[in-house]
């Protein structure tokens, strides 16, 4: 399925007139986006007269439950690869590319850290490693592309970072948290990880709650950005469509931008 990259004639497609009557849209988001879209709704709400249910969680299994006929009218997606299986089902419409990221290391406090030696800390058999789980979790499958970069790095490499990468988060079997509390950083504090290969927009977040962690930069050579995809769902009412055109506004991305997305748009 062929990406849409908010072509005019999608964008005019998605353009509703204003309400004759509120619905409740049901948005189902991955959990990145969770304060952005959460604030996104909130400007919807007061704009259209609509209202915003949302669910947050990891990508993979939010797509599996929507396949399996969660009502759901909005998707939005840590990737790209979710929403387009939906789409290419015939369980919604197109796919657009509207917010993007990348990945970065969360770094218990005192650990000496640099982006240049990333990847031997990360390689030290003492060192905890921390990813989200991968299929489930998109974040877990970045993090799986950052050990196959370390391969062409350092022979080996690859195969020792899956061997021991711990898929902490994203999974159906994975902790429970405290309420309110950044699920990477709070690994991090409770010393279930060292470095955790978090979305950088994540890893802020974290260091927000808990100042004393370290955000570290992933070198050039193990770089990985991550696409979101959004996608409304067949059978959706209009203000599915109305809230998917708010999102890829320019209202809609100046909210993502502060959070730390970058535009879908480059």
């Amino acid at each position: 399925m062929p990406v849409a990259r908010l072509p005019v004639v999608l964008l005019a497609i998605l353009a509703m007139s204003s309400p004759a009557h509120a619905d409740i849209v049901h948005l189902y988001a991955a959990g990145s986006l969770c304060a952005a879209l959460t604030e996104v709704a909130k400007a919807f709400e007061a704009q259209s007269g609509h209202q915003v249910q949302a669910k947050f969680g990891p990508s993979g299994i939010l797509k599996d439950e929507i396949a399996g006929g969660a009502k759901a009218d909005l998707f939005a997606s840590a990737n790209m690869e979710h929403p387009q299986a939906l789409s290419g089902a015939k369980k919604s419409g197109p796919v657009l590319l509207f917010a993007r990221n990348k990945l970065c290391a969360l770094v218990k406090p005192g650990l000496k850290v640099e982006s240049a030696g990333l990847l031997d800390r990360m390689l030290d058999p003492a060192i905890k490693l921390g990813t989200s789980t991968p299929k489930a979790d998109p974040s877990g499958d970045y993090a799986f592309e950052v050990f196959l970069k370390a391969q062409a790095i350092k022979s080996g490499a690859q195969t020792a970072l899956e061997a021991k990468a711990l898929q902490l988060s994203g999974g159906p079997a994975s902790a429970g948290l405290p309420p309110d509390r950044s699920v990477y950083g709070w690994y991090v504090a409770e010393g279930r990880a060292d470095i955790f290969l978090a979305y950088c927009t994540a890893a802020r977040e974290a260091k927000n709650q808990n100042p004393a962690q370290q955000i570290v930069e992933l070198p050039d050579n193990l770089t990985v950005g991550a696409d979101y995809g959004l996608t409304v769902v067949l059978g959706a009412s209009p203000a599915a469509q109305s809230l998917a055109q708010f999102i890829l506004s320019a209202a809609g991305q100046g909210i993502l931008v502060r959070y730390g997305f970058a535009p879908g748009q480059k």
